[in-house]
């Protein structure tokens, strides 16, 4: 496992993130979910990232029991706050962020949190009093850094124009081969003002594992699958014509002597402004997978000829 640092903050983090985007139960899927954290953490991941409202706190509940007996300084803890809780609690008021992030140290079982993420923008709260409240947790000692994820590029520029207030380390967009829109505002402006980026789905949902069979039967355990949470897929991703370009990857991961998913991770870690990319598995075989693809030297005419094959196929059925 290879490490970077994360924006202007004094934190170093694995190349590959483990995050808890997870339905959970109680039982068998408990048990194998904090199966997958420990083999996380054994393979050198020390990035982990969840949110408040992922199960509405279930996820976190389970980190906090994973990470019970693991050394606090061994590992980066990640959450985020913005999405409803109940009815009445969601956004980034100053109320709800001191009230969120108490709960969250509880349920994680920690003193303080590493990276807390806005996970939205909130157009309701005033961008001051949502940077203020930020910056009096971080000096009261419950947080270290702060960042965000998919806030308008506009919106990002004024919170850095803010005196007086702690400034953001990190960006978490959604980036992939099959979703470059990162690339161009969001990057630049980052590395111009010492953020770096965790990306989320950088294997675009599953789709870029090439699980997905071009005129197959959805494999009844992936997430397109499930109705529980497909309602969030990409349909235009399981386009025929799409997927058999991602089948077309293969040789060219095999070139670069990896798998298509450690590829695909791989293409993202190419981007010198990003720290991290967040894998997620409900199996510990996947996590030794997504793990492998640290570290790799890629030729850059890899990746090109992969981008050509994708966009290719892209802007035929991609709106």
């Amino acid at each position: 496992m290879k490490y970077r640092p994360l924006g202007s903050s004094k934190l170093v983090v694995s190349e590959i993130a483990f995050g808890s985007w997870l339905n959970l139960a109680e039982g068998d899927a408990q048990a194998r979910a904090t199966a997958c954290v420990h083999r996380a953490l054994d393979l050198g991941i020390t990035l982990i990232d969840t949110a408040n409202v992922y199960g509405r706190g279930a996820a976190e509940r389970v980190l906090g029991g994973a990470l019970a007996n693991i050394r606090r300084d061994s590992y980066v803890l990640a959450t985020k706050i913005f999405f409803p809780m109940t009815q009445t609690d969601k956004g980034l008021s100053r109320a709800q962020i001191h009230k969120q992030l108490d709960a969250s140290l509880e349920r994680l079982r920690v003193d303080y949190i590493d990276l807390y993420q806005c996970h939205r923008y909130d157009a309701d709260t005033p961008l001051e009093e949502t940077m203020e409240a930020l910056s009096e947790v971080v000096r009261a000692g419950k947080v270290r850094y702060i960042g965000f994820s998919e806030w308008p590029v506009d919106r990002i520029t004024a919170a850095l124009a803010i005196p007086g207030v702690e400034k953001f380390v990190s960006s978490q967009p959604q980036y992939s081969l099959l979703h470059r829109e990162p690339e161009e505002s969001l990057l630049p402006l980052c590395a111009k003002n010492g953020i770096s980026q965790i990306v989320w789905s950088p294997l675009a949902q599953g789709v870029l594992t090439g699980k997905y069979q071009p005129g197959a039967r959805l494999p009844p355990d992936s997430r397109a699958a499930n109705d529980a949470i497909n309602g969030f897929f990409n349909q235009a991703w399981l386009e025929p014509k799409l997927l058999q370009a991602v089948q077309a990857l293969r040789p060219v991961a095999a070139e670069a002597g990896l798998t298509l998913s450690q590829f695909a991770l791989a293409w993202v870690l190419r981007q010198p402004n990003l720290a991290s990319a967040i894998i997620g598995a409900s199996r510990a075989e996947q996590v030794d997978e997504n793990a492998a693809a640290s570290g790799h030297s890629v030729a850059p005419e890899l990746f090109q000829r992969a981008e050509t094959i994708l966009e290719r196929a892209s802007t035929s059925v991609l709106p």
